[in-house]
């Protein structure tokens, strides 16, 4: 991905510290990162190897855990000076680990919502890459919009804490985490509200099982695991019994917009594969880039990065703000999926058959763009969130959903 002006894709201006800042960590994921994309992709010690090798030089350059807090060893910005850096990390999906960013939601979440002993002990444990954790919340046989119907239970011991017993899966890399905060019901039955809680489970701990991978359209890096009867401490518990739809609602706001910025980058290199194919390659008729129909796809993916950016970053503002943005990142969130697919699908079809190949990295643009679609909530549930909550607005009287 060269060097050049990227104006053309209509991103917003930053600050020249900011823009600096931006171009070293384009230059760290172009560089260091991608090159070694099917070595992190294949996992094992050889992937291990490489990305504390990564890590290292991350830290050596001074781009290590940028959005993370810096009383605990990050960098410390925020939301809104860290948003665009995370497109131009996201462009490779290894980037945010690379980089130290990755536990930005965990991080966060722990902070606002571990007790002393959890905050004391992990914390800057994660920032520096020393532990790593995971999110568990799916399950085989619960519909994934509906959290209510939580299966998986933890039930007081006899020594105070707590023993979780149920299944997960869909869960993004357990088979490498040190800690996974595991949605459970606390309390009452299915369908109720008040009963779900938040607990950090242990890897380690007797009676956790990784059951096996579940590769989602050929890759790796999802995974069911199984818990029976597992011990978690009192203190593990995150926030208050009955309070974990409250904090899960705060971690997908996030996590969603994060997606979002990260897919932004990688529709962006789909984006500069596909000028350049059709620049570089000719015909008997000339450039690709001279035939209307590839102009058209240039055009279309255009349209689509520059429609998508100002929806995302709108979803940024409210967040860093500290202001509700349901609508904004359920917005975003479809918005960005689809134009993920829709960008890099165009990609290809300009390569021809090359484009499904190894050469590129463009079928696995394509499969984490159609995988967006469905993870982090459905489209469907977006589209139905989102109306439902501007028609209740029409219904009290306010009109400015469009404004």
């Amino acid at each position: 991905m060269p060097n050049r002006d990227r104006s053309d894709l209509g991103r917003p201006q930053a600050a020249p510290d900011g823009a600096q800042l931006r171009e070293r960590v384009e230059e760290f994921v172009r560089t260091r990162v991608m090159p070694y994309e099917a070595v992190l992709d294949a996992g094992g010690p050889e992937a291990a190897d490489v990305l504390g090798r990564l890590r290292h030089r991350a830290k050596e350059a001074g781009l290590w855990a940028l959005p993370l807090p810096a009383e605990l060893g990050g960098g410390g910005l925020t939301l809104g000076q860290y948003a665009e850096l995370a497109e131009a990390e996201g462009a490779s999906d290894h980037g945010p680990a690379a980089l130290g960013s990755a536990p930005l939601l965990d991080v966060t979440m722990l902070a606002r919502h571990g007790g002393p002993e959890v905050r004391e002990r992990y914390l800057k444990r994660l920032v520096a890459g020393e532990i790593r954790t995971c999110y568990a919340m799916s399950e085989p046989d619960v519909p994934g919009t509906e959290p209510l119907l939580t299966g998986t239970r933890a039930e007081r011991g006899a020594d105070g804490g707590w023993r979780v017993t149920g299944r997960k899966w869909f869960t993004s890399g357990v088979a490498d985490a040190d800690l996974v905060t595991v949605l459970a019901r606390t309390d009452g039955a299915a369908g109720d509200r008040d009963g779900l809680s938040l607990v950090l489970v242990s890897t380690d701990s007797p009676g956790f099982r990784v059951v096996r991978e579940l590769p989602v359209l050929g890759a790796g890096g999802q995974f069911e695991i199984e818990l029976d009867d597992v011990p978690v401490p009192d203190h593990h518990l995150l926030g208050e019994p009955g309070q974990a739809l409250a904090i899960a609602g705060e971690r997908l706001q996030l996590g969603r917009t994060l997606r979002c910025l990260r897919w932004l980058g990688q529709a962006r290199r789909a984006f500069d594969l596909m000028c350049e194919r059709a620049v570089a390659r000719s015909g008997t008729r000339g450039p690709l880039a001279g035939h209307q129909l590839v102009q058209q796809h240039v055009f279309d993916a255009l349209l689509a990065l520059r429609t998508t950016r100002p929806l995302v970053h709108e979803a940024v503002a409210l967040l860093d703000a500290g202001r509700d943005a349901h609508t904004e990142v359920g917005l975003a969130k479809v918005a960005a999926a689809r134009m993920l697919q829709q960008v890099t699908d165009a990609a290809i079809q300009v390569h021809g058959a090359a484009g499904l190949g190894p050469d590129t990295p463009l079928p696995a643009l394509l499969r984490t763009g159609r995988a967006a679609r469905i993870l982090d909530g459905p489209d469907e549930l977006h589209i139905t969130s989102v109306a439902r909550r501007v028609l209740r607005g029409y219904g009290d009287g306010e009109s400015a959903a469009c404004r």
